[in-house]
């Protein structure tokens, strides 16, 4: 990712209306609003503009925060918005039913959080089927297959991280934990998030789209250098459960890790755990990315020494208003200048400031966190 400055903060969410529809693993919310507020936004038939927002799980916070962005927005466009999530991370089938939904209801536009690789054909299918597609916070891959992302620029979040942890070490061994987020399939956020930790440390990476492909023991060169070990790497799934249960794996391997990179603050919090039933939570530097409230709670009480912040309620209302904008003019967003995606921002969080490595304190990044 690339360093950019915080977001102003966004007022106080709005209530959104709408019924609530559960059907099987999906759950879907239309929230809808009056025929005179549905034709402000912009259909010149006075028809709703119908958007679909498909997240990855309702399981994780993060998600459910990108819903309620979803929701104001809507609710301030009269957009006919309908929610569905997998039943996990990484749960495609789900994803991809969604996306079949929206085609055959007619939505002008899918937000989507890809879970994986196998939701590509789906979305080029709603895009030849005329619908808009916009990514939010992982960029699919390729890249085209969805419209346009928004996003954290997620190598860069890695890096910020990286950087920080390296001026934590002050030239000590680096004995590395790493909690990616799956080990049976490529996603855009979980290996830029990794190797951007990596590269910012100062250790050299492989091939940028595969994870664990790095020499595990060398020399880093961020801070004041030093050696390094790479225990291992885990599939934590992104929620707690994965990231005790791969905490305890890579502590089996070498008791003696200093530093946890995880791939969010779910799997930071369960890392955590597994270090304090063994004793060792105070020995362990882990870092982590989200920037939610709870993850910023648990900055501020050392659980976590910096995590990278992002907005996913940004991502989401700037999705809405870009399908909103699409139905009244025909104009299309536009990718950050020299990315294939549109930059919504990351701010280092942490209260251990450091010498070249730019940071908020957890007390401003409670105001702003995920960009509420």
């Amino acid at each position: 990712m690339l360093t950019s400055k915080a977001p102003r903060t966004i007022a106080q969410r709005l209530l959104a209306v709408g019924a609530v529809l559960t059907l099987g693993s999906l759950s879907l919310t239309a929230c809808g609003g009056s025929t005179t507020a549905n034709s402000a936004a912009g259909s010149s038939s006075g028809e709703k503009v119908g958007v679909s927002l498909i997240v990855k799980t309702t399981s994780n916070p993060f998600f459910v925060s990108m819903q309620d962005g979803a929701k104001k927005a809507a609710e301030a466009d009269g957009v006919d918005l309908k929610l569905a999530a997998g039943k996990a991370d990484g749960d495609e089938d789900t994803q991809i039913q969604a996306i079949e939904n929206a085609i055959s209801k007619g939505d002008k536009g899918i937000l989507i959080t890809p879970n994986g690789p196998s939701v590509v054909d789906a979305l080029k299918k709603a895009k030849d089927a005329g619908l808009f597609v916009i990514a939010l916070d992982t960029p699919p891959d390729p890249a085209d297959a969805a419209d346009i992302t928004f996003a954290t620029d997620n190598f860069a979040a890695g890096q910020l991280i990286g950087k920080w942890t390296a001026t934590q070490l002050a030239g000590k061994k680096a004995t590395i934990a790493l909690l990616d987020l799956f080990d049976d399939k490529l996603v855009s956020v979980d290996y830029n998030r990794d190797q951007g930790f990596l590269t910012g440390l100062g250790i050299a990476t492989a091939d940028p789209k595969k994870n664990g492909d790095e020499a595990k023991t060398g020399k880093y060169t961020g801070g004041k250098g030093g050696e390094y070990e790479i225990v291992g790497s885990q599939a934590s799934q992104g929620n707690e459960d994965g990231g005790r249960t791969g905490m305890e794996t890579l502590m089996s391997k070498n008791p003696n890790i200093n530093v946890v990179y995880t791939i969010n603050e779910p799997a930071a919090a369960g890392a955590y755990e597994a270090l304090k039933s063994a004793g060792k939570e105070k020995d362990v530097l882990i870092v982590s990315i989200d920037g939610g409230c709870a993850g910023v709670n648990n900055v501020k009480s050392g659980v976590i020494g910096a995590t990278a912040q992002q907005y996913p309620v940004k991502m989401a209302e700037m999705g809405v208003k870009a399908i909103v904008e699409l139905a009244k003019t025909g104009k299309k967003p536009a990718n950050s200048e020299g990315l294939d995606f549109f930059n919504t921002g990351v701010e280092l969080v942490t209260d251990t400031p450091a010498d070249g490595v730019k940071s908020i304190t957890t007390s401003e990044a409670s105001k702003i966190c995920w960009g509420k």
